[in-house]
């Protein structure tokens, strides 16, 4: 199971006119503790920020899912409680559980999640669907299989 974290990266960033304002941007990293979490942020980001940046944040966030549309972006959070039923006392029983859907917008968000869904044989209701402030997310395994394929 993949330990997902949302790491903040603070730099200047130009804006119009040449200014420079200084913004705090989320990205999700997965790793194994909060340390490679960090190490893996700075990484990532290095290409792609000029000047200096810091690690400003880093928590921990409990995702059962991650479904990828290379045609969006921007990130969704989705709650979905799966369904169960309680022999005992014969009542129904919610567990929430919560996964990142990347879309170009909440209709696509939706339909990415039913579609990553379908083989689920649990039945579970779509309870909220919010849009995320996450940049980007950057995955373990594609680093994996990309060192595999260079040796």
């Amino acid at each position: 199971m993949n330990s997902w974290f949302e790491c903040k990266v603070k730099y200047d960033k130009e804006i119009e006119g040449g200014l420079q304002k200084s913004v705090s941007e989320p990205y999700m990293v997965d790793a194994l503790s909060f340390t490679e979490a960090e190490s893996r942020i700075i990484e990532e980001m290095r290409p792609f920020i000029s000047g200096e940046f810091s690690v400003a944040n880093i928590k921990r966030v409990r995702l059962s899912e991650l479904f990828f549309d290379e045609r969006g972006d921007k990130w969704y959070k989705c709650k979905v409680n799966f369904i169960t039923l309680d022999e005992k006392s014969g009542t129904e029983k919610r567990t929430a559980s919560y996964m990142l859907v990347q879309a170009a917008d909440f209709s696509t968000a939706l339909e990415n999640l039913l579609k990553g869904m379908k083989s689920t044989m649990a039945d579970y209701e779509v309870a909220a669907i919010t849009e995320t402030p996450i940049m980007d997310v950057f995955r373990y395994e594609v680093e994996a299989d990309a060192a595999a394929e260079n040796r």
